[in-house]
């Protein structure tokens, strides 16, 4: 018998001008022998590769983990691995996933731009698909604001949103000019917008003594920092986040902007373990995001992982691993709930996505849900940066952890700009 799911691959396998290589036959019902395959789409390569490989190694310890108390409702997980490149390729390559290799789910992606391409092709494919960081915002817009098959991560905004209050609360009183080094796309534009919309919220009276815009790729921050130099602000926000960060942060420590400037680094713990101790200033504000690795309240689940990252790979994990871990984990909650929910035979994708709607989670950098909107929920780890630890990086103390209802809007059609008019915090 032909299934819905077998009459949409088919579709699929013939726009995609691939019935002559794969065939047309009908897919078979699925066997809980029978491996559950996982397709992973992470960068590799690039600016973002580090990135990429954190997340793979989060959703590799995830696999094991449950392989080894018994897989996903009996099932063994299988992870496929494909690259995420440019948003043309990475799409194919998700077709190549579900075509070809037939995933039973895909996870992944790390750039909004991927993201925002792939999700529409994601959802007419009816493959469970979750982003690991990437979200379907365009702008601060949300693009999709009622998939059935996609699920996104935070808002981008939660960490500058984040950031701001904490930089309110640390350093009021302390500045007025005030310079932006961000990056040149819409992710770096919103959160150096938001910075200024909550100091207006908070009465901080500030100038902008410069805005200087960098382009993803782009290690040449000479002149950015010569300008920065040049407009002498009391305090720099830089949403920076991938390999351009220490280099941004070593140049300017070697022109003396640390000495007396401040900073607010909403995106630092992706780059944390490059953020050495010759060139990081000290209290400056730093996020890492779901997952601050060396947290004084860890669970033993993330002490336990920490641990294992450290011993395989002589380095410490970014909030990439648990936003891969958090991923994984949510799809077999979704599943496990709608097998219940069927007695153990084996569910359909439509109702393990139904399943996965406000499901709960325990991810390593602490709890986590998924909203009825296809929206994460999880705890965001932000502080003050010292070098007064045993490791050749900068580190954080006066540690803040918000559960992200907090950080970002309540629904996805909703306002961002009005809800943060609204939105009431106490600093």
């Amino acid at each position: 018998m032909t299934t819905p799911t077998s009459k949409k691959r088919r579709s699929l396998i013939q726009a995609a001008g691939l019935g002559a290589t794969l065939g047309l036959m009908g897919f078979p019902a699925i066997a809980k022998d029978k491996p559950l395959r996982i397709g992973i789409l992470a960068p590799r390569g690039g600016v973002a590769g580090t990135i990429g490989e954190t997340g793979l190694r989060g959703a590799q310890w995830a696999a094991e983990r449950i392989n080894a108390n018994g897989g996903i409702g009996g099932r063994k997980v299988e992870l496929v691995i494909e690259e995420e490149t440019s948003p043309k390729e990475t799409i194919e390559r998700f077709r190549r996933l579900v075509l070809r290799e037939e995933v039973d789910c895909v996870q992944g992606i790390v750039s909004t731009g991927a993201s925002l391409a792939l999700a529409p092709a994601a959802e007419d494919s009816e493959v469970i698909t979750v982003f690991w960081d990437g979200t379907t915002q365009d702008g601060v817009n949300e693009t999709m604001p009622a998939p059935k098959y996609v699920f996104r991560s935070t808002d981008n905004e939660c960490e500058a949103v984040m950031a701001s209050l904490l930089a309110i609360k640390h350093y009021k009183g302390k500045f007025v000019r005030i310079a932006g080094m961000n990056p040149d796309y819409s992710y770096g534009r919103n959160v150096w917008a938001a910075f200024q919309a909550l100091l207006k919220k908070y009465g901080i009276e500030y100038e902008v003594v410069t805005e200087q815009w960098s382009k993803i790729g782009n290690l040449d921050l000479t002149s950015n920092v010569a300008a920065l130099r040049a407009a002498k602000p009391d305090l720099i926000y830089s949403a920076l986040l991938f390999a351009d960060l220490p280099v941004f942060m070593k140049q300017a420590h070697a022109a003396g902007l640390t000495e007396e400037t401040r900073f607010v680094l909403p995106a630092a713990g992706w780059q944390h373990t490059s953020l050495k101790k010759e060139f990081m200033p000290e209290g400056a504000i730093c996020g890492h995001n779901t997952m601050y690795f060396d947290h004084p309240q860890a669970s033993p689940l993330q002490k336990e992982f920490v641990a294992w990252y450290h011993d395989k790979f002589n380095d410490y994990p970014s909030w990439e691993a648990d936003r891969a871990y958090f991923s994984m984990e949510v799809y077999k909650a979704g599943v496990e709930k709608a097998l219940s929910a069927k007695g153990g035979s084996w569910p359909s994708t439509k109702e393990i996505a139904q399943a996965m709607s406000g499901i709960e989670v325990e991810s390593l950098g602490g709890k986590g849900s998924m909203r009825p909107d296809h929206i994460a929920q999880q705890m965001f780890h932000q502080g003050l940066s010292t070098n007064n630890n045993d490791y050749d990086f900068a580190t954080i103390t006066d540690i803040t952890s918000i559960y992200s209802d907090q950080l970002q809007k309540p629904k996805a059609e909703d306002d961002f700009w009005k809800w943060l008019e609204a939105k009431q915090w106490e600093i």
